[in-house]
Formats: structure tokens, C-alpha cells, sequence
């Protein structure tokens, strides 16, 4: 499970993002200051940090960390849409997002610096009955046995691997895998989930890795 640690003095924003970022699979540290920031920041894959704080600020907080650990992705959030402060904030950061924001936005940009960072990469997991080599596109079960899967459909089960407990809708998947508007009503999504589930579930007519949420999509719990 990937962590961020999160630093953010508004409790209403801060406890919103948080739970969001939790219901996508992340594991969450959040500090209301920078003070502690330090001792967290090793465990931290990535680093969101608010630039208007009490005491220090985002500003003098995310340099401090970067030349602690030059490598740790930091994402700035703030309400300042100045250019000048962008620019700043941009001198030691890898993101700045500006205030409002949509959390499909944020998990998307963090998505983007784990991949560039390469902190996203886990060597295997193990899912139910399967073990999953992301690196070496492998699939096979705990009893050793792999299983194939077309290239369409190593892309779908991939796609809900990285997005891990998360809902994904049917308009996410096709467009995110097809690189394309989905249109309503088509089936080829289902049907290569079919396909999928008949190789990887132990019973696909009761699947128990790909979830089907009723009247939205699909979600694999880790």
C-alpha cells in the first residue's frame, strides 16, 4: 500500500481528502503542521503539502523535505493561483494544484508522480488464489500455474490493480484502456471482463476478485 504523508492545517479539507484518498487504496499520514514532518517522511512514498500553514509554511516545509530526500514526489495544494507563487512552489515541487479541486484530479496527478518516480511499482502481489508479477507481467496461482491473458485483457485487470478498492466506472475503464469516448450501451467492456473473470476467478458465475458493483462498475479489493 502506498503512503502519502498529507499536510494540511484545514480539518474540513484535510478529513475530505484524506477519507478520499483512503477509499482509493492509499494509506494516509496527515499533520496539521509540519511539525513531524521530518520523522515521516521516510515511510512517505509521496508528499502533499498545503503551502498557507501555521508556523512554517508549504513554501519553506516542502524545500526542507526535498533536501532530506531528494527523490520524494511532493504535490503543492494552495488557494494562491499567482503565477509567482506557482513558480515558487515549482522550484523544489513536482506539482502544484490549485484550490478548488476535484479529487479525480488529485488522484490522477498522484498517479502520475508515483509512475515518474517510479514508487508506484510493487514487485508482486498476492490476490485470493492469485500471485500477480506487475513488473514481469505475470499471473499465475499460489499453486504455480500461470494463467495467459490477451493483451486487452492483461490492460483491464492491470488498469484495477493500480486503482486498488477503488469503484471504477464502466466510462473509466473503457476510456482510460480504449483511448476513447465510451458510448452507452456497449458491451465490449463486459464481454472482455467476462473473458477475464472465466481465467482468473475460481468461480466466475460468484466472482471474488473483480467485483461487480451494481449500476456503476467494477472495484478489486486488495
Amino acid at each position: 500500500m502506498r503512503t502519502i504523508l498529507y499536510i494540511e492545517d484545514d480539518r474540513e479539507i484535510g478529513r475530505f481528502v484524506k477519507d478520499d484518498l483512503e477509499s482509493r487504496g492509499f494509506s494516509v499520514h496527515w499533520l496539521l503542521s509540519g511539525e513531524g514532518a521530518d520523522k515521516s517522511l521516510a515511510k512517505a512514498d509521496l508528499v502533499i503539502l498545503d503551502v498557507m500553514l501555521p508556523g512554517l509554511d508549504g513554501f519553506t516545509i516542502g524545500q526542507r523535505l526535498k533536501r532530506k530526500q531528494g527523490d520524494i514526489p511532493i504535490l503543492m495544494l494552495s488557494a494562491r493561483t499567482a503565477v509567482d507563487d506557482k513558480l515558487a512552489g515549482l522550484q523544489f515541487a513536482d506539482d502544484y494544484l490549485t484550490k478548488p479541486f476535484h479529487p479525480d484530479e488529485l488522484a490522477a496527478r498522484i498517479d502520475v508522480l508515483l509512475r515518474r518516480s517510479g514508487k508506484d511499482s510493487v514487485e508482486e502481489i498476492e490476490l485470493g488464489h492469485l500471485r500477480i508479477n506487475l513488473k514481469e507481467n505475470r499471473i499465475e496461482t499460489i499453486a504455480g500455474e500461470e494463467i495467459l491473458l490477451t493483451a486487452k485483457q492483461h490492460q483491464i485487470f492491470t488498469y484495477l490493480l493500480r486503482h486498488p478498492n477503488q469503484i471504477l466506472t464502466k466510462e473509466q475503464l473503457y476510456e482510460g484502456i480504449w483511448q476513447e469516448s465510451y458510448q452507452e450501451g456497449d458491451k465490449t467492456l463486459q464481454v472482455h471482463i467476462r473473458y477475464l473473470r472465466e481465467k482468473i476467478e475460481k468461480d466466475p458465475s460468484q466472482p471474488t476478485i473483480i467485483e461487480t458493483i451494481r449500476g456503476i462498475g467494477y472495484r478489486v479489493k486488495q
